[in-house]
């Protein structure tokens, strides 16, 4: 279909007042045309680049900003990056030197074309060309170096941070024990690494549901960041370290001199082995990058006040006499497609109940939809004749239950000290599988929405101890979701786990 359609649709719909729900359906209508010709030949039309971008920053309602963009994100942009091939990494490229450039032009991104020109960058084919630079680089790391403060961008989301800087965090600090450590990112980094003394925290957002500027503006506040850690640290004597960050969009944005910047391409479809995690990838740039062949699990430094409580709840459950505490987590990040289905998990926990002397504490999430969502799941197990409570991370509340149910509210600091509690980890693929592989507790992942073999080996928890998983095939067929297959081949997935 011509892209005029929709341009002329655009039209239309700014003439009026915009409804949400229209303006909603026009943004994914666009981005998944755009994606209909690329899948089909791979062909790039940039004009429905273009009219996402304006859709993404013309509206006055920040709330329809912000709409357009996640049609952007995550029909387009996370599609290219899940794939781990070269050829959608270099045509994400092409989108975001799109978007970028768009957003130089606009009034509001003065700011933004002012600091691209520090770094030389006057067009898009500069950003093109730089970010094309960075992944065919043979730049080296070695300790003879003298590197004095090491800058480390945050992935953003927890799951990759766990997977991945951590491994980078314990690799350099053996390469240069004497160096300071900055990890750059969002405040929850600090409630899974904050137990590490030799981790400084510098709190940059990224704004995941925010429009372009938004987005973007993330980009900003790293290059201030920066530029106040070198106030006393010289560049000669700092490396900063991306790895494949959001807050840098992948690499395409420039944030030191190139000689101190360092850029792990973790969607490289060639550079390693395809069948290696997240985590082992990021060890095997690690030896290419610094020629010293070594290897971390990935890790995490809890609060001690945290493992503290929970090592409590776990001893009062203990001694009321259950023999096996189980934490399961259905968060998916925000990501509706990873989940089987209420009606699923529903049965998963009445199924793992009928163990004897097993008690389930379910994290309840945050947000009054999740929480309601929990609570219904709680009532259908208590319905089943269980015993159900509901609690706070670190309330007190009556423990006599020795075969039942535990609802309770955490932030991800306290789920991940009760999850290094606990004898076992279920849950979809997010942060907490990648935190219990950390942790060394026992884990099983249901892998759903996602049949790229790629992916799911890239991203299936890493750790010393037992990680499993189990695929349900959401896509092809989702009527022939089979509930009962599912669960069976869970329980026998875990009856090959040690106890």
């Amino acid at each position: 279909m011509k892209t005029s359609f929709y341009r002329e649709k655009w039209s239309e719909l700014k003439a009026q007042n915009i409804a949400p729900q229209e303006f909603r359906r026009l943004s994914r209508q666009i981005a998944y045309a755009f994606m209909d010709a690329y899948l089909k030949d791979c062909h790039y039309e940039s004009d429905y680049i273009d009219l996402l971008c304006e859709m993404t920053t013309s509206p006055a309602d920040p709330g329809l900003t912000g709409i357009a963009a996640q049609a952007l994100f995550r029909i387009i942009i996370e599609s290219l990056c899940d794939d781990f091939e070269d050829l959608q990494t270099e045509t994400y490229n092409k989108v975001m030197t799109q978007v970028i450039t768009f957003c130089r032009e606009l009034p509001a991104g003065e700011d933004l074309d002012l600091r691209l020109t520090t770094f030389g960058i006057h067009c898009r084919r500069d950003l093109l060309e730089r970010i094309q630079s960075i992944r065919t680089s043979n730049q080296t790391l070695t300790r003879q170096r003298d590197v004095k403060k090491i800058l480390l961008l945050s992935r953003v989301t927890i799951g990759a941070d766990v997977a991945i800087t951590s491994v980078v965090i314990q690799r350099l600090a053996r390469l240069f024990p004497r160096a300071d450590i900055v990890l750059i990112g969002g405040s929850k980094s600090k409630e899974i690494y904050g137990g590490n003394s030799t981790i400084k925290f510098r709190h940059v957002d990224y704004h995941q549901n925010g429009g372009l500027i938004e987005r973007l503006a993330g980009w900003q506040v790293v290059l201030q960041t920066v530029q106040q850690e070198l106030a006393n640290c010289p560049l000669q004597n700092t490396i900063l370290i991306d790895p494949d960050s959001r807050l840098s969009q992948l690499g395409v944005l420039p944030i030191i001199h190139p000689d101190h910047y360092f850029f792990f391409d973790s969607r490289s479809e060639v550079s390693f082995e395809s069948k290696m995690s997240m985590a082992e990838l990021t060890n095997a740039w690690l030896n290419q990058l610094t020629g010293e062949f070594d290897f971390c699990y990935p890790s995490v430094w809890l609060l001690p006040s945290n493992l503290q409580k929970a090592a409590r709840l776990y001893q009062q459950l203990k001694q009321s006499g259950a023999k096996r505490v189980i934490v399961i987590n259905f968060g998916v990040g925000g990501n509706p497609r990873k989940k089987v289905g209420q009606s699923f998990e529903a049965a998963l926990l009445v199924s793992l109940l009928q163990e004897p002397h097993t008690v389930i504490l379910l994290d309840k999430g945050v947000g009054d939809s999740e929480l309601h969502y929990s609570n219904a799941l709680l009532q259908a197990v208590r319905t089943k004749g269980y015993p159900v409570r509901d609690t706070v991370f670190g309330a007190d509340f009556e423990t006599d239950i020795r075969n039942g149910i535990v609802g309770i509210q955490t932030r991800i600091g306290e789920i991940a000290a009760i999850i290094a509690q606990s004898d076992e980890y279920i849950g979809y693929d997010s942060a907490c599988q990648h935190i219990a592989a950390a942790l060394q507790t026992p884990s099983l992942t249901i892998f759903a929405g996602s049949n790229n073999m790629r992916f799911i080996r890239r991203w299936s928890a890493f750790g010393p101890n037992s990680c499993r998983i189990v695929h349900v095939d959401t896509l092809t067929d989702p009527t022939a979701i089979d509930i009962e297959d599912i669960i069976t081949r869970m329980l026998h997935a875990r009856s090959a786990q040690p106890t």
